[in-house]
């Protein structure tokens, strides 16, 4: 692996690991609570700088409150800002919604649109979200590029690059396009609950035979396995041959 790795050895490399994710993570899905697109859009503006935890925490009352754009594009902006306050950012965020809203009714009727173009044309919608609203909400194939995902392709080797847009060409190349959604959320599953960002549970990690960063974090299986984290903890310690903590 690394410098001497042929593009066709990394592409099957990055293909197994996929398939092994795949194995690995059954029940990886957007863990933003939603019912349509524009659900999705308000709460993954909103998970920006804090959790999906605390983002569904607040999105009942919110979605509630301003179940159409036009109602986002009328809002009251100190009662919205009062709402989103434990979001953090909240005056952004609230300048995001409503000026997104405005947008939807002045120039999409109202409704999401269910192209990328026209999705990162909006207010607070980056590629990043895009691709999750088109991925999620329109059955559009779309990797989702957020740091779990960029930290982890980086200890996989799969790219060097460090510019999102890049990344997501990159492995945008790797990956068959209809597996893209679905990847994007294994991936980032896998670095919530395996993966981390400071101790990475490598001996309980079921890519170990891949992973060229192998030994970044304690390779012994009986402290590897007290790191795993989710609700999924026996399986995902099933799945790397050890028994439940």
């Amino acid at each position: 692996m690394g410098t001497t790795e042929t593009d066709l050895a990394r592409k099957r490399r990055a293909r197994r690991m996929a398939r092994e994710l795949a194995e690995t993570h059954p029940d990886a899905h957007t863990e933003l609570d939603h019912r349509n697109a524009l659900e999705l859009a308000v709460a993954t503006i909103l998970s920006a700088q804090t959790t999906d935890v605390r983002v569904n925490e607040v999105t009942p009352k919110v979605f509630a409150r301003y179940p159409t754009a036009a109602d986002y594009a009328a809002a009251d902006r100190t009662e919205l800002e009062e709402l989103l306050r434990p979001t953090g950012y909240f005056r952004n965020k609230t300048d995001s919604l409503i000026k997104l809203g405005q947008a939807l009714v002045d120039r999409f009727d109202g409704q999401l649109p269910g192209r990328l173009e026209d999705l990162v044309s909006l207010p607070g919608i980056g590629r990043k979200t895009a691709n999750v609203i088109l991925g999620n909400a329109f059955d559009v194939p779309g990797l989702t590029v957020d740091t779990h995902f960029q930290r982890l392709v980086h200890r996989w080797a799969w790219t060097e690059e460090t510019d999102p847009v890049k990344i997501e060409t990159a492995v945008g190349n790797l990956i068959e396009k209809r597996e893209w959604t679905m990847l994007s959320h294994r991936i980032i599953f896998h670095g919530r609950r395996v993966c981390h960002a400071r101790k990475p549970a490598c001996g309980a990690c079921t890519l170990t035979r891949w992973c060229p960063s192998y030994g970044l974090g304690p390779t012994d299986p009986l402290v590897a396995v007290t790191l795993l984290k989710g609700p999924r903890v026996a399986e995902l310690a099933a799945a790397a041959g050890l028994p439940a903590p």
